[in-house]
């Protein structure tokens, strides 16, 4: 499964540094929401903090 950024939230995953991007669309979410870009974010912090 690929990730997939829906449009309407292309443009706050655009902000994001390179290195995060690649780190999420690695993960192979679908991002549709804002939430589901903060679950996402959430998930890679309390991964970085183990």
């Amino acid at each position: 499964m690929a990730s997939y950024v829906a449009p309407g939230l292309r443009d706050k995953f655009e902000t994001l540094s390179t290195d995060l991007k690649d780190c999420i669309l690695a993960r192979n979410v679908r991002l549709q929401t804002l939430q589901d870009l903060i679950r996402v974010l959430e998930e890679i912090v309390e991964e970085g903090e183990s």
